[in-house]
């Protein structure tokens, strides 16, 4: 992947941001740690935050403000400081909290760059495992190497995944549409929040279909998942905006069939 000059600046702070992320997420990482319930979210009752989450999300925006002081920047932990800037950054601390207090490392630090409100950049670092994903235009890097979506021409073929099917997604009609989609699928697996989406782009998965999404929940996957060849749409086959109801995929005729199978009335 050849990144252009005018791109070059924001690939490198995201990999500063993505280093100092982790000195903060792997300092609390399998530790004892006191966990907060932010309340209901989707149909659980419980939406966990730890003091990883809050003080890596602080770092990143303290180096972001350093670095470009007049950038809009948006984030889960904490308000969103707009500044009238046609550049917006973007930040879950820690995608997959639940995995985090449960020593899982599918969790990853997400950051993206929107420029009048499209997604030029988008990385995911999972700093136990030493993987960094980037995604422009010009391509997915995998730890500094091009990877690629594979091929998956139908939903027979696929495998399938998605973090929870049996508390996030926003209804019963939508949990069961997953659940028809999946039992036609030749693997499902599930529970790994952002780091599927990198199998997505890896090449390893060939699905992901979820819902009730925050913007800061996708919006770092999108241009690694194109990047590498792959689609990212609403269930309507849209452009994701905003999350709520995503699909990812790695190869468009398997995408296609996902979104009519979704579509169909139960």
């Amino acid at each position: 992947m050849i990144i252009s000059g005018g791109m070059k600046p924001y690939i490198e702070l995201m990999h500063e941001l993505a280093d100092a992320a982790a000195l903060v997420s792997l300092k609390y990482f399998k530790k004892n740690i006191d966990i907060r319930n932010k309340g209901p979210k989707l149909n659980s009752s419980f939406d966990p935050v730890t003091i990883a989450d809050q003080d890596t999300e602080i770092t990143i925006r303290e180096i972001i403000r350093k670095r470009y002081p007049d950038h809009n920047i948006m984030g889960e932990e904490q308000p969103d400081e707009q500044k009238n800037s046609n550049y917006t950054w973007i930040i879950d601390p820690i995608d997959g909290t639940r995995a985090y207090i449960t020593g899982i490392p599918t969790w990853g630090t997400l950051v993206a760059l929107q420029h009048h409100g499209k997604t030029i950049a988008g990385m995911l670092d999972q700093p136990y495992l030493k993987e960094r994903y980037i995604g422009t235009s010009k391509g997915t890097l995998f730890n500094g190497n091009q990877i690629k979506t594979r091929s998956c021409k139908s939903i027979n073929e696929a495998t399938i995944s998605t973090t929870d099917p049996l508390t996030l997604f926003t209804d019963q009609e939508e949990q069961d549409k997953f659940l028809r989609v999946a039992s036609d699928a030749k693997v499902m697996r599930n529970g790994y929040d952002c780091y599927a989406y990198a199998m997505v782009a890896a090449g390893f998965i060939d699905v992901v279909i979820e819902s009730g999404l925050e913007p800061y929940d996708i919006q770092a996957l999108i241009p690694i998942i194109e990047g590498a060849g792959g689609i990212v749409t609403n269930w309507q086959g849209e452009p994701v905006i905003g999350g709520g109801q995503v699909i990812a995929s790695g190869d468009a005729m398997v995408h296609q069939q996902v979104i009519k199978s979704l579509n169909k009335a139960i």
